[in-house]
């Protein structure tokens, strides 16, 4: 455990849990599953065992530095790491990994997203205990995958190179970003593909070498031979780095790329809770298959609806099918479950319509 690390990914908005989620309050810094801590607090919660206090980091944006600390308030300001703008996850990855390695070169690190659900804890230890073990001996860029149990079109796949003897680690051969129905299914029916968790174990030394290597821009916006990184002179030289990166994920930086990726294969109980649909899947439903959360909410002739209301308001709600329901703050959205990918062109024109107060 002293070579170590972990940094929680939690910079992102959120979006497509508008109006709940907002510019100022993401979705990872609210309690989405009614469990009294937030999906930042659960994911610390989550990895608290595998590491020492010292060696946990939390990403974020500029912006929320200060929700990060009120909600893990035993985290020093030296461990939350701000970016100062919003990039995806490859700049951000990039700029970590400078700053861990200048910390401790020869450190191994987890890095994972904050706002994912987990409900068997034990499994996803055992499953990053594996990866830090596999990167610790062998050294290489290490993912986990997820048995999928569904042609889900709203995750990214990873295809595996199938192994004789059972083993935990399989080298990654491609991956697929969110496909169609009918080639989810054909992923299913093969059983050699895995959802994508976005949760990657590597040495410090291994990932750097591999954006030298795959992205050699990125590479030298944030690699500098001057002792800036854990300095004062970290926060303006962040600053012009992020200011010069591209927008991209580190799937598409270094991952689809590079030859020496392995997966291990898991299951835990896992969701992105990316939209309102993957939420409704996990929360108890009445016989209608009706999701409800508010104290006054009468439903009429409703089925497998989501409906959100604040609890010192009343809703009557007939005659809806498949649709979701949120009120917030005086915005209310409803949509069809099975279009809720407009909510991003919701929350964009909202802005041009009211402002930025609203998103």
């Amino acid at each position: 455990m002293q070579q170590r690390y972990v940094v929680i990914m939690a910079g992102g908005l959120g979006t497509r849990f508008w109006p709940i989620s907002t510019s100022q309050m993401p979705k990872q810094f609210l309690d989405v599953l009614g469990l009294g801590r937030s999906l930042l607090q659960q994911t610390y919660d989550r990895i608290a065992p595998l590491f020492q206090p010292e060696h946990i980091f939390v990403s974020t944006h500029s912006s929320h530095q200060a929700l990060v600390k009120a909600q893990l308030p035993h985290l020093p300001l030296h461990q939350i790491i701000c970016e100062p703008y919003r990039k995806n996850t490859a700049p951000g990855i990039a700029f970590a990994a400078n700053k861990l390695h200048a910390l401790n070169p020869h450190a191994t690190a987890l890095f994972l997203p904050s706002d994912h659900l987990v409900l068997n804890n034990e499994a996803f230890q055992a499953a990053v205990s594996s990866c830090f073990e596999s990167a610790e001996t062998q050294p290489g860029l290490y993912t986990i995958g997820i048995t999928p149990h569904r042609p889900d079109t709203g995750y990214g796949y990873i295809q595996f190179r199938k192994h004789t003897a059972e083993s935990k680690m399989h080298q990654v051969k491609t991956f697929t970003e969110k496909p169609n129905a009918e080639l989810a299914q054909s992923f299913l029916d093969s059983g050699d593909f895995l959802w994508n968790a976005g949760i990657f174990v590597w040495g410090l030394n291994t990932i750097l070498q591999a954006l030298a290597l795959h992205d050699t821009e990125l590479y030298n916006l944030f690699n500098t031979s001057e002792h800036v990184y854990n300095t004062p002179l970290e926060t303006a030289f962040a600053e012009r780095a992020f200011a010069a990166s591209k927008n991209l994920s580190i799937d598409y930086s270094v991952l689809e790329k590079a030859q020496n990726v392995w997966v291990c294969k898991s299951d835990f109980g896992w969701s992105d809770l990316g939209t309102w649909g993957s939420l409704y899947e996990q929360l108890k439903k009445d016989e209608n298959q009706n999701v409800v959360s508010g104290k006054h909410i009468l439903l009429y002739d409703c089925k497998n609806a989501f409906i959100q209301i604040p609890k010192d308001k009343i809703a009557v709600v007939q005659g809806l099918n498949n649709v979701i329901v949120v009120e917030k703050d005086n915005v209310l959205l409803i949509c069809s479950k099975d279009q809720e990918q407009m909510i991003r062109t919701f929350v964009n024109d909202v802005k041009v319509k009211k402002g930025e107060r609203y998103v």
